[in-house]
């Protein structure tokens, strides 16, 4: 059997300090890229890669893009010009609709059991009392 686990109350005291301090350095982490973005902007260009070297330390800026087309205006291109092979059609089931015909008898609910999904999410905060 495995060993209990004990939570004291320093446990709990040093997970809330280090969240609080963990959202402080995000904040100022987030100044200082933005501190190096604005000036690689006006040094390198807008959008451009670059870097800045100071002491034994460089910082580097990556650039990345992807383009996504935005669904409803393509399609109705795509069938303007007749290339509806370029077209998905995707078939989901609309669960609202089956939850409501479950809920009012016209669906036996047992027939979709083995098609459920549940998600389970664990989340920890801590609050000062």
């Amino acid at each position: 059997m495995a060993d209990a686990v004990t939570i004291t109350e320093k446990d709990i005291e040093r997970y809330y300090e280090l969240n609080k301090l963990q959202k402080e350095v995000k904040q100022e982490m987030n100044v200082l890229k933005k501190k190096f973005n604005e000036f690689l902007d006006d040094t390198v260009g807008k959008d451009q890669k670059g870097e800045i070297e100071r002491g034994n330390l460089k910082v580097q800026r990556q650039i990345r893009s992807s383009t996504t087309y935005k669904d409803k205006p393509t399609v109705e291109k795509l069938e303007g010009l007749n290339l509806n092979e370029f077209i998905v059609v995707e078939k989901r089931p609309d669960t609202d609709k089956l939850e409501s015909a479950i809920k009012l008898g016209f669906v036996e609910e047992g027939a979709f059991e083995d098609c459920k999904q549940t998600k389970v999410t664990k989340a920890i905060v801590v609050k000062e009392v």
